[in-house]
């Protein structure tokens, strides 16, 4: 892949990932509720679950929204109610130290991987990388540069994410405080869900 679109993939790949989407907020939100030895599954779903989308996407998937437009409808509906459930779980979390009770089980691999077929903001990612990024004739190379791309900054995005949120534990060891910063986090989580109604 030429360095003038390896540049701009990298690029794209970094806004993606870092930028606050689903992923990042719940990860921040772990990282503060169950610490970072805890949240490791649920980073490495996220990683594992975006890169299979992303070469899913590169041999066909983004083909199948084209022909089904009904399924982007239907991806829309069911990924917002999750949305909406897990906004309520994180906004009612407690800290695992707190012995106040509440959900106390940080997302398994497979529930983080699952999720990314679902988050909009991740179906998009992938599906605009292909269109923009794979050349014709190339495919095979290019996609295993673009899992390689995406598998390496979502990794780095993930474990930034849930560092951020360790880093908040130190600071929201009152109780208080951190029921506060759960039902911010799951407010976000609401917010997030926004642009994606608001599209198409």
């Amino acid at each position: 892949m030429p360095v003038n679109i390896l540049i701009p993939l990298v690029t794209f790949a970094v806004a993606m990932a870092f930028t606050p989407g689903p992923n990042n907020v719940m990860l921040a939100a772990s990282g503060v509720n169950f610490g970072f030895a805890r949240t490791l599954p649920h980073m490495a779903g996220v990683t594992a679950g975006f890169v299979v989308l992303v070469l899913a996407s590169g041999l066909g998937l983004g083909l199948v929204f084209e022909a089904v437009p009904q399924l982007q409808i239907v991806i829309k509906v069911v990924g917002s109610a999750y949305l909406l459930w897990l906004a309520y779980k994180v906004a009612t979390a407690h800290l695992a130290r707190d012995t106040g009770g509440g959900p106390a089980r940080p997302f398994t691999f497979w529930q983080a991987a699952a999720f990314q077929w679902i988050n909009p903001k991740g179906l998009v990612a992938a599906i605009s990388a292909i269109a923009i990024y794979l050349r014709p004739g190339q495919e095979a190379r290019d996609l295993a540069i673009m899992v390689a791309v995406f598998g390496i900054v979502t990794a780095g995005s993930v474990t930034t994410w849930a560092s951020f949120g360790v880093a908040l534990r130190r600071l929201l060891r009152d109780p208080a405080r951190a029921r506060l910063f759960n039902i911010a986090m799951g407010l976000l989580l609401v917010v997030s869900i926004v642009p994606m109604l608001l599209e198409g």
